[in-house]
C-alpha cells in the first residue's frame, strides 16, 4: 500500500483535471471589430469668393514738409509740439527778426546805391564826351601843325595819347551805362530773397497738417537749411507694404480694370480702412511693394506699422474650407458610405477675418454637395472607416476640430 499510495493520488488527481477541464463553460466567440474614426464634416458647396492677403507695412506721408530756417539766427518763439494738429495758416514758430531785417535794409540800401551811380554816369558821360571832341580838335591842330613842320612830334604823340585816354573814359562810362539794369535787377532779386527770409522768419502751416516732429526749441541758434519742425498732411496717408511677386499682376490687371481693392487693419482698439492705389513697377527677393490710401478719418500717425488684410480679386468655383480640412497641402477627404475617398485639391488663396481662416480650393473632380471631412487625420487614407459626429448640413467650418475613436 505503502508503494501504490502516491500512484493512486496522482491518478486522482489527473481524472479530476480531466473531469474539470471537460464540464468547463465554453468560451464567447472573439468578433474582430474595425476601428472607426469620430470625425467632423461639412457640405462643399462651390462659391465665388473674394479671398484675402495679408500685409504687413508702414505708414508714410507723402506730402511731409520740413520747416528749415531761411538763414543763421535765434529761434524766438515756438507754437507747437509733436502731434498737435493745425489748421492752414497757423503759426507755427518765429525766428528773430533782428537777425533777419538787416539784410532787407542792406538790400535796399544797395539798389539806391546803384540809381545814385545811374545818374552820376548820366551826368558824367555829356562832360566826357565833350572832353573827347575837345581832345580830338586837338589832336587834329597838333597834326597840321607837324605836318607845316612848326610843332614837335612829341607834341602831337601827348595829344593823341590825352585823346586815347578820354575815349577809354567814355568807353567805360557806356558800359556802366548799358549794365544798369542788369546791375539793378540783380539788387532787386537780393531784395526780394531777401524780404522772402524775413517772411519765412515766422512759419506758417500750409495746409491743414499734423506736426511730426519738432526737432528745436525756443533760443536755439540755427543755421541755414537747418530743419525746425516737420509736418504732415493726415488726409492723405498711404501704407507701404511688400506683397509676393506671384500677386503683383493680379493685383494689378484688378485696378487697370477699375476694380476697388480694399484692406481692413486694426490700430488703437479701431478698424483702418485703406484702398490700394499703386503698386511698384520693380520687384526684389522680398516682393514687390504697393501703396494703399489710408481712409481720411484715420487717425493713424505716419510711421506706425500695421497689420492688413488685402482683398484680393474674386475667383469663382471654389470651395471655403477650414486649414484642417486639407491633407498634404493638396489633398482633402469626402466621406461617401462612411468611408473616406480622397480628392486632388489646388489652392486659390485664403479667406481671413477676424474670427476664423478659411482656405479655398479647386476640386474640379468633386461634385457639388458632397460631404467633406474637416477633421485633420495625420493617417487619412482611402477607405478609412469615419463616422460623423453631427450630420454633414449641421456642421459648421471649425479651425482645429480634434479627432476621436471608438
Amino acid at each position: 500500500m505503502r508503494r501504490f499510495l502516491p500512484l493512486l493520488i496522482l491518478a486522482i488527481a489527473i481524472a479530476g483535471f480531466v473531469l474539470l477541464r471537460a464540464t468547463r463553460p465554453a468560451p464567447p466567440a472573439v468578433e474582430a471589430r474595425e476601428r472607426v474614426w469620430r470625425v467632423e464634416a461639412m457640405t462643399a458647396t462651390p462659391e465665388t469668393i473674394q479671398p484675402t492677403l495679408v500685409l504687413y507695412g508702414r505708414v508714410e506721408a507723402p506730402d511731409r514738409v520740413r520747416a528749415a530756417a531761411p538763414v543763421s539766427g535765434r529761434v524766438l518763439e515756438l507754437k507747437v509740439r509733436d502731434g498737435d494738429r493745425v489748421e492752414a495758416g497757423a503759426v507755427l514758430a518765429r525766428l528773430d527778426p533782428r537777425d533777419l531785417q538787416p539784410r532787407v535794409v542792406q538790400a535796399e540800401a544797395d539798389i539806391e546805391r546803384e540809381r545814385i551811380r545811374h545818374r552820376h554816369d548820366l551826368d558824367a558821360i555829356k562832360q566826357e564826351r565833350t572832353l573827347l571832341a575837345l581832345a580830338e580838335a586837338k589832336v587834329a591842330r597838333f597834326e597840321k601843325l607837324k605836318n607845316a613842320r612848326l610843332g614837335a612830334e612829341s607834341a602831337f604823340d601827348q595829344a593823341r595819347e590825352e585823346a586815347a585816354r578820354v575815349q577809354l573814359s567814355l568807353t567805360q562810362r557806356e558800359q556802366a551805362i548799358a549794365e544798369h539794369p542788369a546791375r539793378l535787377a540783380q539788387l532787386q532779386a537780393k531784395l526780394a530773397e531777401a524780404r522772402r527770409d524775413a517772411q519765412r522768419g515766422e512759419i506758417t502751416a500750409a495746409f491743414a497738417a499734423r506736426i511730426g516732429k519738432v526737432e528745436v526749441a525756443a533760443g536755439d541758434q540755427v543755421q541755414p537749411g537747418q530743419t525746425l519742425l516737420s509736418l504732415y498732411a493726415s488726409e492723405t496717408l498711404y501704407l507701404r507694404a511688400r506683397v509676393p511677386a506671384i500677386y503683383a499682376e493680379e493685383l494689378r490687371g484688378a485696378l487697370q480694370r477699375g476694380e476697388r481693392l480694399t484692406a481692413d487693419a486694426e490700430f488703437g482698439g479701431g478698424r483702418v480702412t485703406a484702398t490700394l492705389e499703386r503698386i511698384a513697377g520693380e520687384a526684389d527677393a522680398r516682393g514687390v511693394e504697393v501703396l494703399l490710401r489710408l481712409d481720411e478719418r484715420s487717425r493713424v500717425p505716419a510711421g506706425a506699422f500695421l497689420n492688413a488684410v488685402l482683398q484680393r480679386p474674386p475667383v469663382e468655383a471654389v470651395l471655403a474650407l477650414p486649414p484642417s480640412a486639407l491633407h498634404g497641402g493638396d489633398r482633402i477627404y469626402t466621406v461617401r458610405d462612411g468611408r473616406l475617398a480622397g480628392v486632388r485639391a489646388l489652392r486659390a488663396g485664403e479667406r481671413r477675418d477676424a474670427e476664423r481662416l478659411q482656405l479655398l480650393v479647386r476640386a474640379d473632380t468633386l461634385p457639388a454637395g458632397s460631404t467633406v471631412m474637416v477633421t485633420h487625420l495625420p493617417h487619412a487614407i482611402d477607405g478609412l472607416a469615419v463616422e460623423l459626429v453631427k450630420p454633414a448640413a449641421q456642421v459648421a467650418p471649425a479651425s482645429a476640430p480634434g479627432a476621436g475613436e471608438r
